[in-house]
C-alpha cells in the first residue's frame, strides 16, 4: 500500500479531512495537511501525528520527520467536491496550457458543472475543465481596519 492510500484511508477514520501531503526523498520529511468543518488545532495536529507515527511503524513507512499541520489560510483545493465546496470563495487557479493568453486564473470560485470548474472573473464567469486545473489555492480573505 502507498503512503498516500495509506493516508487517505486513516486519517478520515481519525475523524479529519486529508486535505493533501507531500514526502521529500531527500530530508525523510513527510508533511500532512489535515482539517475538519471547526477548523484544527494544536492538539488536533498532536494527535494526528502521534497516531501516524505509531502507524508509521507498524507499516515499514521510512521517514526522518513527519509534520502534521492545518492547509493554512491559502488552502488548497484539490478535489473537484472542493470547488462547489469553497463556491463563493476568492481562488488562485494555475492552469496546464494558457486561456486567453494566461496560466494564472483569479475569481470567485462559483461551484462546479459536470466535471467543469466555474470561476467568476472580470471577464465573467468562465469554466475551466477540472483536468486542466495543476494547482489551486484559496485566496486569504483578509479585511484591514483602519486605526
Amino acid at each position: 500500500m502507498s503512503l498516500g492510500e495509506l493516508l487517505e484511508r486513516t486519517v478520515p477514520a481519525l475523524g479529519y479531512e486529508l486535505v493533501d501531503w507531500d514526502m521529500s526523498p531527500r530530508s525523510g520529511l513527510v508533511r500532512v495537511f489535515i482539517d475538519k468543518p471547526e477548523g484544527v488545532d494544536v492538539e488536533n495536529c498532536a494527535d494526528v501525528s502521534n497516531h501516524l507515527t505509531r502507524l508509521f511503524a507498524v507499516e515499514n513507512v521510512a521517514f526522518e520527520r513527519l509534520e502534521v499541520s492545518s492547509p493554512g489560510l491559502d488552502r488548497p483545493v484539490k478535489r473537484l467536491a472542493d470547488y462547489a465546496r469553497f463556491a463563493g470563495r476568492e481562488a488562485q487557479l494555475t492552469l496546464t496550457a494558457p486561456v486567453d493568453g494566461a496560466k494564472r486564473i483569479k475569481g470567485i470560485l462559483r461551484g462546479t458543472e459536470g466535471d467543469d470548474v466555474l470561476v467568476e472573473t472580470p471577464a465573467g464567469v468562465q469554466a475551466f475543465p477540472f483536468g486542466t486545473i495543476s494547482r489551486a489555492r484559496l485566496v486569504p480573505a483578509i479585511e484591514w481596519r483602519k486605526r
